[in-house]
């Protein structure tokens, strides 16, 4: 049953990593690539904390219960600071779109909930 979660995981993660480049792709051919920087931003905004997550509980299976709840409040709680950490690193850098940067970042969220809803 682990290595089904695993796999389910990583297939959200391949998804993820392909709407980037997706939603950079099409940012980048119909409004140049200056405009594709703020999507692309948002994206990774959703995705490195993501991958963070995955890793946290990927380094904990198959070991006790309380190490494996200790892992997803660990996670979970690094999902949330990195996000934080991100987001006010990108608010940093000059001319950032950020209806755009949000739709980077709510595109590669809808990922995991349409996985979600799918399965």
């Amino acid at each position: 049953m682990t290595d089904e979660k695993i796999s389910t995981v990583g297939k959200i993660l391949i998804l993820q990593a392909f709407v980037i480049i997706a939603i950079s792709s099409g940012f980048a051919v119909f409004s140049g690539l200056q405009s594709a920087k703020s999507p692309f931003l948002g994206a990774l905004v959703a995705f490195i904390p993501n991958l963070y997550f995955a890793l946290r509980i990927l380094r904990a299976s198959g070991q006790g219960a309380k190490k494996i709840v200790n892992s997803f409040y660990a996670g979970e709680s690094g999902k949330l600071i990195l996000t934080a950490v991100l987001f006010f690193l990108i608010f940093q850098i000059p001319n950032i779109n950020i209806l755009t940067l949000l739709s980077g970042y709510i595109a590669v969220l809808s990922v995991f909930w349409f996985a979600l809803i799918m399965r």
